[in-house]
């Protein structure tokens, strides 16, 4: 993760990062008050950047955590206190930094709660979203009334304000145009090394300064039992991503993402490597598409998980085993992005129908729909679109990708 410098011109919506902040202060605020809450202790990185926007540098995760920042936020405090991190340009009461990881710096953190909560570090209600084993044994927060963060963080991430949309759709893009080149890279012989540099370079180009994960562009067996056993007996996706030499014929499950400040974009596509599609292959491309389209039009506010899900099993169930779902049981039929790259909302998961049947779109919902295609024997097609839920339906974030070579082969 990290933040963004530069801007294409040509990208077009685009957040207010003021707005954006003040937006998202409130709403934590108003979430603490529905959740009775006195005040919020944030130690995960993404939900630091979201009370504060101070955006963790894009470095390995064992030095982000050695001096990570913490955001602690009081209910009826005007701004949020960050501690360590830089508050440039920040509305934020900056204080020292602590490492609660370690004894020492844990009993340094429990002085620094102390003096920022008041009386509501021995009588209030915090939340904490992590505790570190340090911070349990200098009795951080001891005296006060402990609860869970992820309820209270999970809720004011669900609905997207504008601006929170907009950097969504400014990540994607950028990895949309990103991957153009690397698709028009992938030919016999290439490493995956190779492309996966390409990528980060057209990043970079484009003002992107953070991927999300380690890039994959997997080769996918053509048979089930040609790849890894798995617990579900479905796919193996994704496995360890190594360093391979494609070849001719090669089908290739690609999943990748980067951050535009401190939101994530989601890219999925299958790409064949050095000539079109097989009939056979453009035949489970043109079952993803009509999966596709049966999501699209069930999706609308109010429209409960289980009936977006519905629709896309109606419409693969000719082609489907009993019991089966044109997704990963492992995975979903759509999944949640923002400064996580999958969070809530979560549909198809393995919770059950009777689970997404108490569960409903509402505006500023953020969908990534990735169904999956399956033939064994012939392959299959798997890729991923980001939608947003409007008060009328859905718009696209992302300005759209082809799905090269499987789309572009009629």
């Amino acid at each position: 993760m990290g933040h963004t410098k530069g801007e294409e011109p040509d990208t077009g919506w685009g957040p207010d990062v003021g707005r954006l902040r003040g937006e998202r202060f409130a709403k934590l605020q108003a979430q603490m008050a529905a959740d009775g809450l006195d005040a919020l202790v944030l130690l995960h990185g993404p939900h630091v950047a979201y009370a504060t926007d101070c955006l963790p540098p894009a470095i390995d995760v064992t030095h982000a955590s050695a001096r990570r920042p913490i955001a602690v936020v009081v209910a009826d405090h005007p701004r949020p206190s960050l501690l360590g991190g830089d508050p440039s340009d920040l509305d934020v009461d900056a204080h020292p930094c602590v490492w609660p990881e370690l004894d020492e710096g844990a009993a340094d953190l429990g002085a620094q709660l102390d003096a920022i909560l008041g009386p509501r570090a021995r009588t209030g209600r915090v939340a904490v979203d992590c505790m570190t084993g340090a911070m349990r044994r200098a009795g951080v927060l001891a005296a006060a009334e402990i609860a869970d963060a992820a309820p209270t963080m999970a809720a004011v991430k669900l609905h997207k304000t504008v601006d929170e949309l907009a950097c969504i759709h400014q990540a994607q893009i950028r990895t949309n145009r990103a991957m153009t080149s690397v698709a028009e890279a992938l030919v016999p012989g290439v490493r995956r090394s190779e492309l996966a540099a390409l990528f980060l370079r057209r990043l970079q180009e484009r003002g992107i300064h953070a991927n999300v994960i380690d890039v994959i562009f997997q080769p996918m067996a053509r048979r089930l039992a040609d790849g890894p056993r798995t617990t579900t007996g479905h796919l193996a996706f994704p496995t360890w991503s190594g360093d391979p030499v494609y070849a001719e014929g090669d089908l290739i499950w690609v999943d990748a993402g980067s951050h535009y400040h401190g939101y994530a974009s989601d890219f999925g596509r299958t790409w064949v490597v050095g000539r079109p599609p097989t009939p056979a292959e453009e035949r489970c491309f043109r079952r993803w598409q009509t999966v596709m389209d049966a999501t699209y039009a069930a999706i609308a506010p109010g429209a409960t998980y289980a009936e977006v899900c519905a629709a896309a099993e109606a419409a693969d169930t000719p082609h489907q085993p009993a019991g089966g779902r044109p997704w990963m049981p492992h995975f979903y039929l759509a999944h949640g992005v923002g400064i996580e790259s999958a969070e809530m909302p979560l549909l198809g998961t393995d919770n059950g129908p009777d689970h997404d049947a108490t569960h409903t779109l509402a505006p500023g919902m953020v969908l990534v729909l990735e169904p999956a295609i399956w033939e064994d024997g012939v392959g299959g097609y798997r890729a991923e679109e980001i939608v947003a839920v409007t008060d009328d339906g859905w718009i696209p974030l992302g300005g759209g990708h082809p799905h090269h070579p499987f789309g572009s082969h009629p």
